[in-house]
């Protein structure tokens, strides 16, 4: 019957809003000090130069040093879309829409809220999106 009754809410208590904005707190300052570590993989000039190697081990170092390179940036983009997504659901927290599934209008499960924080659709309407997404 409890659960019924959370189905019917229309928004989340401050105090949940709080436990949220708590979790994503947490989450934003790990990811913050992820992206500056990537950050600085991709754009470091470490000491490890390869000036007094053969050419041949050079070319392949460097090679590899710009897969590398492209990667991290490629990871450092995703993170920073991350800390966007955070960013975003404290802004929803600020103004009452946290936790609104945007294609339902239900609340979006705590469970999930809690395991993706940034959370814009509920299970509900995720699987069906994908489901369209598969269709076409």
């Amino acid at each position: 019957m409890k659960e019924k009754k959370t189905e019917e809410r229309l928004r989340y208590s401050t105090e949940e809003l709080e436990e949220f904005r708590q979790i994503i707190m947490q989450k934003l300052k790990k990811a913050r000090a992820d992206l500056k570590l990537l950050t600085e993989a991709y754009t470091n000039n470490s000491g490890s130069d390869t000036n007094d190697t053969s050419p041949t081990f050079k070319v392949l170092e460097e090679g590899q040093q710009v897969l590398s390179k492209e990667e991290n940036s490629r990871l450092a983009a995703r993170q920073q879309r991350f800390i966007n997504n955070l960013e975003n659901a404290l802004v929803r927290i600020e103004n009452g829409t946290y936790g609104i599934c945007r294609e339902t209008g239900k609340l979006i499960s705590k469970e999930r809220l809690r395991a993706v924080p940034h959370a814009t659709l509920s299970i509900e309407a995720k699987t069906r999106q994908r489901k369209n997404n598969i269709n076409n």
